[in-house]
C-alpha cells in the first residue's frame, strides 16, 4: 500500500487477464448470460472454476497488507478488483495535493544518480495519473530541468533551448 503502484499493477494485471481471456471477471460479479439456454449450466460451471483462479492471481500479486485489507469470505475477483480500486481512488484530492507537492520538491541532489531521480519523477507522475491528475512530458521535462544540479548545467541549457521539448524518455536519455 505504501508504494502506491496501483496504476502500473492494474494495467499489467488487465493485460494478463486479457491474454488469458478472463478480463470479464474483473467487471462482472456474476457469469454472463449464455447465448443458448442449454449452455447455462456449462457456462456457470466454467465461470465458477475460473473466478477463483483470477482471484488467486489478484491475491498473489498484491502485498500482504492489501490482502488483509480486501480479503473477504465468498468474494469474487470482481469484488477484490473493486475493493483495490476503491482503496487507491480514495481521498483523490488529498493524495493529488500531496503527490504534486512531492513532485515539485523532488531534486536530483537527493538521489545517488540521474537515473534514480528520473525514475522517481516518473513514479510520482504515474501516481498523480492514478488520482486523475495527468502530468505530461512538458511538465516532467520542466521538473527534470529545474531540479538538476550544477553538474548537469550544460545539459539543462541545451534541453531548455530545444523546441519543442523532447519526450521525457528522450530527455532522460
Amino acid at each position: 500500500m505504501e508504494s502506491a503502484q496501483y496504476t502500473s499493477w492494474s494495467e499489467l494485471f488487465k493485460i494478463h487477464c486479457k491474454a488469458f481471456m478472463v478480463f470479464d471477471h474483473l467487471s462482472n460479479k456474476n457469469p454472463p448470460t449464455p447465448a443458448k439456454p442449454e449452455d447455462a449450466a456449462k457456462d456457470l460451471q466454467q465461470w465458477e472454476r475460473i473466478n477463483p483462479i483470477v482471484l488467486q492471481w489478484i491475491y498473489g500479486t498484491i502485498s500482504q497488507d492489501l490482502i488483509h485489507t480486501i480479503l473477504r469470505k465468498n468474494t469474487t475477483a470482481c469484488d477484490a478488483w473493486e475493493a483495490l480500486e476503491a482503496i487507491f481512488q480514495d481521498n483523490k484530492t488529498c493524495r493529488a495535493i500531496y503527490l504534486a507537492n512531492k513532485l515539485s520538491n523532488t531534486r536530483l541532489d537527493a538521489f545517488p544518480n540521474c537515473t534514480a531521480y528520473c525514475q522517481e519523477l516518473k513514479m510520482l507522475a504515474d501516481q498523480l495519473s492514478n488520482v486523475g491528475k495527468e502530468i505530461d512530458d512538458n511538465q516532467l521535462d520542466t521538473q527534470l530541468i529545474t531540479c538538476l544540479n550544477e553538474a548537469y548545467g550544460p545539459f539543462a541549457t541545451v534541453l531548455q533551448q530545444t523546441e519543442p521539448l523532447p519526450s521525457f524518455y528522450n530527455a532522460r536519455s
